[in-house]
């Protein structure tokens, strides 16, 4: 692998790419916001939208869609095993990232992140419509749930029993516990502050170029993570606070920097903060 390339280029496209394959039946544009309004104002022609709330998570209890769930959710969206499909939103792609590792979970091999997002497509004056597409629904089957790829409490207790790298994508304030929720974020809180005992603090939105969305350089992305001792001999747990933000900085390690072993951990502070008996640093 060239220094200068990330490990697994296919799995980015930049919006150029996009552009030129809008009217190409075998992929599909998928938008995922933090807003859950902003889909509505405007948004790629031909882009279905993916509520991270509403449309990932289940009704009732902490958890993803079950798999027959997700099955029903891609044959209504159009998307049929072999589609292609291109996520984008905003935030610097954060819940695109989320929605990405969620289809990675269930097995769709078929899948990409719009470089920039929704933030570099409109800052380059490419067109948005307030169209609501439908397409023709197909008989999409999932594979059982990757457990390569998620963590749960269990296995978040063995890494740090053994000492093993977990990292904490959350805002320093969240970090030391001066906060017990996201900033502007106070409904998804904790009853404790602080962090998991033995994780390192690396902001999510440090792995991408502010200006722009789009993500930083491979040196630039090596440089960060290692130098925190983040290497890709290691077995990596990433957390935020409902693993939406470490899901970015899942995709960064696995797929931009080839770390082969990198899990999210989506029960993540608002799990970890409530457990009864559970260790803190601070």
């Amino acid at each position: 692998m060239s220094e200068n390339r990330y490990a697994h280029p296919e799995y980015l496209v930049e919006t150029a790419w996009v552009a030129e394959h809008l009217n190409d039946p075998s992929i599909r544009l998928v938008e995922s916001n933090e807003d859950p309004l902003l889909y509505e104002t405007g948004h790629i022609p031909g882009a279905v939208k993916v509520d991270w709330f509403t449309t990932l998570q289940h009704p009732l209890r902490r958890d993803f869609i079950d798999q027959s769930e997700f099955e029903a959710l891609c044959s209504r969206l159009g998307i049929s095993n072999d589609t292609t499909v291109v996520f984008y939103g905003d935030k610097h792609n954060w819940f695109a990232c989320y929605a990405f590792w969620l289809f990675a979970y269930y097995g769709h091999e078929r899948l990409k992140i719009m470089n920039g997002g929704r933030a570099k497509w409109v800052a380059e004056g490419r067109p948005l419509t307030k169209d609501i597409p439908t397409y023709p629904p197909t008989q999409y089957q999932a594979k059982a749930p990757d457990a390569s790829i998620r963590a749960f409490r269990d296995e978040v207790f063995r890494h740090m029993e053994q000492k093993l790298p977990l990292i904490d994508v959350r805002s320093p304030q969240e970090y030391s516990g001066e906060l017990l929720h996201m900033p502007g974020y106070p409904q998804e809180g904790a009853q404790r502050g602080g962090h998991i005992p033995g994780a390192v603090n690396i902001p999510w939105a440090q792995a991408v170029n502010t200006e722009n969305s789009t993500f930083k350089s491979p040196d630039e992305l090596r440089a960060l993570f290692q130098s925190r001792g983040i290497t890709p001999d290691k077995e990596i747990i990433a957390y935020c606070r409902i693993g939406e933000r470490s899901s970015l900085t899942w995709f960064v390690l696995k797929y931009l920097l080839g770390y082969p072993k990198v899990k999210n951990y989506d029960g993540s502070w608002t799990e970890w903060g409530n457990l009864v008996n559970a260790p803190i640093e601070k």
